[in-house]
């Protein structure tokens, strides 16, 4: 099933939990206005509904709910080995959504949160406090999309926004607004900044339309990218995760020569290649599950850190790096 990106979000969210302790915060309050005929349940705390146990996954991404939170310390994370920090030192995570508005099969999120429900923490001015802190004494980069899509949830909560309000003249201080979301007119009115790195999200057509439910198509994402990187921004492309599917060789060359048709390669900022890739418990978790795809039925390899991926992983990146090295200098690939 694919939707168009537009379809109304004001039919999707039948309930809203809040948290008593986020009654009194404004993002609660332009939420709630955003959504006046959804039901409204006020519970002690977020988790009371999040990890309540005997949650059908599956069943609840058809009709999520949103639940509306107060986060806690800590606030952002040590961002783990398994993703690519781009030679940055001190890479971190925020999670201040839990969950994403897409569906796709591969996404580990399935696998590490019993609840497909929507967690928004309202109080986006603790995370901004937070940075402020660390930045004065050393280096950031901080992923801001990471458990989530915070652009294509733009039109629920506008945290894409005050992330790049925040980040923008910022010393020490560097951000990745990561997804696979067309939305890009969500942010188009801000003047490019120095600290923000707009990073799409990339599929061949093959893989975007059986895999990635719910999610644009492969043609408005590199239209948004192209927009984005004509406007001035610095835009990261990343192609991930690399699925091994019948033809995979051809598929890919012939998807990352679309790709360079309609982006200028002199014009990217970066890239990288990530290999279909999960923790072990992750995996295992999700695969029990999901027999309706095939994604989780290739060979897999686990590796000393407990990291499930291909067996012939390592050919399938050298492939995939020799076919990027057409388009872009060897500095500009990570993997």
């Amino acid at each position: 099933m694919r939707r168009s990106e537009g379809y109304s979000l004001l039919n999707r969210f039948s309930h809203i939990y809040i948290e008593q302790k986020a009654l009194s915060y404004p993002v609660t309050d332009r939420i709630l206005k955003r959504f006046p005929r959804s039901v409204k349940v006020v519970v002690q705390h977020y988790k009371d509904v999040f990890n309540r146990t005997h949650q059908d996954f599956r069943r609840q991404k058809d009709s999520p709910k949103l639940i509306l939170a107060v986060k806690q310390e800590p606030f952002l994370y040590q961002g783990p080995e398994i993703c690519e920090d781009f030679g940055n030192k001190n890479f971190y995570y925020a999670s201040c959504v839990l969950n994403c508005l897409y569906d796709c099969d591969y996404c580990y999120l399935q696998g590490l949160y019993a609840s497909a429900n929507i967690v928004i923490f309202v109080n986006i001015e603790d995370f901004f406090e937070d940075v402020q802190k660390r930045i004065e004494y050393e280096n950031l980069y901080l992923c801001i999309s990471y458990d989530t899509d915070l652009l294509a949830l733009e039109g629920v909560v506008p945290y894409a926004s005050k992330w790049i309000e925040f980040a923008g003249g910022k010393q020490n201080f560097n951000i990745e607004l990561r997804t696979r979301s067309a939305n890009y007119g969500a942010v188009k009115r801000f003047t490019p900044a120095e600290q923000v790195v707009l990073a799409w999200s990339l599929s061949p057509n093959e893989v975007a339309r059986r895999y990635e439910k719910l999610a644009p198509p492969l043609e408005t994402r590199l239209k948004a990218a192209k927009t984005a990187v004509e406007d001035g921004w610095k835009v990261r492309l990343c192609f991930e995760p690399i699925l091994k599917i019948q033809n995979w060789q051809e598929i890919y060359s012939a998807f990352l020569k679309n790709v360079f048709e309609i982006i200028p390669a002199d014009r990217i900022f970066d890239a990288n290649i990530g290999l279909f890739r999960m923790n072990r418990e992750q995996f295992k978790r999700i695969s029990r599950f999901r027999t309706d795809t095939d994604v989780f039925a290739y060979s897999m390899v686990c590796s000393g850190e407990g990291i499930m991926s291909y067996a012939e992983g390592e050919r399938m990146k050298d492939f995939m790096h020799r076919q990027l090295i057409r388009y872009l200098p060897g500095e500009k690939i990570y993997s």
